[in-house]
């Protein structure tokens, strides 16, 4: 457990990002931990507010109504997956039940900009599907998305000052970011089978993941390094972010991108998980100051697309 600045709810600690010392609790925590909940982040709360509505809204249209947005074939990005649409313990080669939640995703909302040198880039830039039956959520996506880019992009900045590296370090390798928002809806089941979960164990597989989780309903856990698993909680206002496989890579695993996953509930559970990605093409490597004299890389470079788009096609159930 993190043991620098700030307190701690349970084993994940809760960092300032306005606070003097941010950089450096946040390198501790991602040492240490790879999760942490972060407060002055100042992503304003109606924006947050308007996009918890509008995903609820969304869960509690008629099923019929969410289909009209269902992603229109088995491992498109973005759209509706109703509940046992994916298993995610599959992206680490792990076979187990289907997990029981629904999503909504979407990419991003913005134009490239760029001439797509990859087919498999153009289809991370694929057109989000969006719901007639409200009309208002576009936008209050849209606002959001945008609002958690700047917020990866200022913590990837607080992140490699932590690092020893210049607070711009990563700019030129997220300027054309592909990353993905989901919104997830966890119903409460009783007819779960032995060794189901709301969403199976995993890692992520970009730089970053901020979570805008359910403050009254828990399910989150992550694991030690002893194999220990561990609730996550979530406090008003805040984010619960953790590190994806591309920044454990560009530390030589220094930092950890940690195993978790959601128990199926109680009660009804939902999240808006903000999947953080690097440029298609942005190469994933050992950064110089996470080598000591005389150490090799423990990994080779790796384009950052191709590794996402292997990690996602490997978790999509046909339904």
């Amino acid at each position: 457990m993190a043991t620098g600045y700030g307190r701690h709810v349970g084993w994940v600690p809760v960092i300032d990002l306005q606070g003097p010392h941010a950089p450096g609790a946040v390198a501790e925590a991602c040492e240490q931990v790879g999760f942490l909940t972060v407060v002055g982040h100042g992503v304003p709360a109606e924006v947050v507010d308007q996009a918890w509505r509008s995903a609820r809204a969304f869960f509690d249209l008629p099923l019929v109504e969410k289909m009209r947005v269902a992603m229109p074939r088995p491992g498109y990005p973005y759209g509706y997956s109703p509940v046992a649409g994916e298993t995610l313990s599959a992206s680490l080669g792990t076979h187990s039940h289907p997990d029981l939640k629904e999503s909504f995703a979407i990419g991003p909302v913005d134009p490239a900009g760029h001439r797509f040198a990859d087919p498999d880039e153009e289809f991370a830039w694929s057109a989000n599907l969006w719901p007639d039956a409200l009309p208002g959520l576009q936008a209050a996506w849209e606002r959001y998305y945008r609002a958690l880019s700047d917020l990866a992009a200022r913590l990837l900045g607080t992140m490699a000052v932590g690092l020893g590296l210049e607070a711009h370090h990563f700019d030129r390798l997220i300027d054309r970011h592909t990353s993905a928002m989901r919104a997830l809806n966890y119903p409460p089941r009783t007819d779960a089978l032995e060794g189901q979960y709301g969403a199976s164990a995993h890692t992520d597989y970009g730089t970053l993941t901020i979570l805008l989780a359910d403050p009254d309903q828990g399910g989150l856990q992550v694991q030690d390094p002893r194999g220990g698993w561990h609730d996550v909680g979530a406090e008003r206002g805040s984010f619960v972010v953790n590190l994806g496989d591309a920044m454990a890579r560009w530390t030589n695993d220094r930092w950890r991108s940690t195993m978790h996953r959601v128990v199926v509930p109680d009660g009804r559970r939902q999240s808006i998980a903000f999947f953080h990605n690097a440029n298609w093409d942005a190469v994933i490597d050992c950064l110089p100051t996470c080598l000591a004299p005389g150490e090799e890389p423990l990994h080779g470079p790796i384009a950052a697309g191709p590794h996402l788009m292997q990690k996602f096609r490997s978790t999509v159930n046909t339904y």
